[in-house]
């Protein structure tokens, strides 16, 4: 599928789906990955930044590069003063080596055809003892497993690609130090996260 054609397909998918300004278990995730960016002034990577909603969380101080396959929703990422980029982040990310302080993937891996791919090019990107902040949808949660107990689809939503359980997660941050894994966004968190956490933060910091 070639760029145009992506662009069109999560255009319509957003505006039908989630519109402009939504971020997926907020506060939670706006916090989480606040603290994480840190600032002022860390030259920042977002990727997949859609229409710049979560973005907001911690662009102030911060010197941040926008990156996404929609468009529509990137031009509105513009409004916020921060540069921006239109690409297939299934490709290799056009930007030097050691370029960044913080990597950011929010909501991101699930939708592409590589998602280790996309981790490698991170990690080549961040500068020594830089961040990687993403999240991924809790595909294992107790209401998953019931609907495939069930025999319905585990997954609704067409664009996304991959499941992630939280072994998948950690497996991806090979190669990273100081892991942090968070389970989020289900008032049953506290009985059970893995069972009842509806999405999954990430953090891993770049060996120095």
């Amino acid at each position: 599928m070639g760029l145009e054609q992506l662009s069109e397909r999560y255009a319509a998918h957003n505006r039908l789906e989630r519109g402009l300004g939504f971020v997926f278990a907020a506060p939670e995730r706006a916090g989480l990955f606040r603290g994480y960016v840190g600032g002022p002034n860390k030259r920042v990577l977002d990727l997949g930044c859609r229409d710049g909603a979560l973005t907001q969380a911690y662009a102030a101080g911060n010197e941040i590069v926008g990156v996404d396959a929609d468009r529509e929703a990137l031009a509105e990422a513009g409004k916020l003063g921060i540069e921006t980029r239109w690409a297939d982040l299934d490709e290799p990310l056009p930007f030097e080596d050691a370029s960044f302080d913080v990597v950011v993937a929010g909501e991101l891996l699930e939708h592409l055809r590589d998602p280790r791919r996309l981790v490698e090019e991170a990690r080549r990107v961040l500068r020594p003892g830089g961040t990687f902040v993403a999240s991924v949808p809790n595909a294992y949660r107790l209401k998953n497993r019931l609907r495939f107990l069930l025999g319905r689809r585990v997954e609704d939503d067409p664009t996304h690609l991959q499941l992630f359980s939280p072994a998948d997660v950690r497996t991806l941050l090979a190669g990273f130090e100081d892991l942090q894994v968070h389970f989020i966004a289900g008032r049953l968190v506290p009985l059970h996260a893995r069972l009842f956490a509806n999405d999954i933060v990430f953090v891993g910091r770049k060996p120095d």
